[in-house]
């Protein structure tokens, strides 16, 4: 889809409903649905992190997506797809700021050059013990995209059409943080499999475009 199309469809993101939970559900794995229910969320004193999914042209003026793979390391994210975002810090003003300010670090797109459009409905992740906030945002013009080395193994620039492409759209046999060989729903982007928590939050991103445009 060509960006100035885009950008003048997705005004209409702004007054849309979230479809909330009833869309993160969709790309969420059996036992985590039954897990989410059955946690006393508040009692456990969650983290707080802000995450991004920022849109732009590219040097075709075709509208991305940007994600991100993340190093392999001693943690339940490891080597997993992602928004770019990252944890709450004291001297942020607000989840909006922290998101914002994550995915500067992270991928290098400035955070004042970014217009943010709509906050989506957090998520809750278990293993890690996080409420992310995530938010929708858009930039005019084609970034230099600049990996954070510390965090960062690959960018990844998604076509909007490849996302919203129902036959990217799978299942895949995967073992978890909590379980091994299980059937999990996902996204394969860019010859990525996306699951999990991102998942969930591409869900209800991708209910809201379908309305949008």
């Amino acid at each position: 889809m060509n960006f100035d199309e885009f950008k003048y469809k997705i005004s209409n993101l702004k007054n849309l409903e979230l479809p909330g939970e009833s869309a993160q559900i969709k790309l969420a794995p059996a036992m985590r649905v039954s897990e989410l229910k059955a946690l006393d969320i508040a009692s456990k004193k969650p983290n707080k992190a802000g995450v991004m999914a920022i849109f732009y042209p590219n040097d075709r003026q075709v509208t991305n997506l940007v994600l991100i793979l993340r190093k392999t390391y001693r943690g339940v994210h490891s080597n997993q797809v992602g928004f770019p975002g990252g944890r709450a810090e004291v001297f942020d003003k607000n989840m909006k700021s922290t998101a914002l300010r994550e995915t500067e670090e992270e991928v290098g797109i400035p955070r004042d050059e970014v217009t943010v459009v709509k906050k989506l409905t957090k998520l809750y992740i278990p293993p890690s013990n996080f409420w992310v906030h995530p938010y929708v945002g858009l930039l005019n013009a084609t970034p230099k995209l600049i990996k954070q080395e510390s965090e960062v193994e690959k960018i990844l620039e998604i076509d909007i059409d490849e996302f919203l492409d129902e036959r990217n759209l799978i299942s895949k046999k995967l073992s978890t943080s909590y379980a091994k060989d299980i059937d999990v729903p996902a996204f394969s982007l860019n010859g990525h499999i996306v699951w999990g928590a991102t998942a969930m939050m591409l869900s209800e991103l991708k209910e809201l475009l379908i309305k949008s445009l």
